[in-house]
């Protein structure tokens, strides 16, 4: 496996690295929620959810249709 360090140098892939503990770390942190949602709140972010890749789908057809 290539390592940060060894793509970037030494003291470059540190930097890099330290940052991707630094996620991993917070990732952990919040992988399970800490507190309860109600089904409206479930459902809420569900709707957001949808919108979001929605936008992104709209947005990769624009961007297919700006090069065709």
């Amino acid at each position: 496996m290539i390592t940060p360090e060894r793509l970037f140098g030494q003291r470059i892939g540190r930097v890099i690295h330290s940052w991707i503990d630094k996620i991993n770390e917070i990732n952990r942190k919040y992988a399970e929620p800490k507190i309860q949602m109600s089904g409206g709140v479930k459902f809420a972010l569900l709707i957001l959810r949808l919108y979001l890749i929605f936008l992104v789908l709209l947005l990769a057809y624009k961007f297919y249709t700006m090069l065709r």
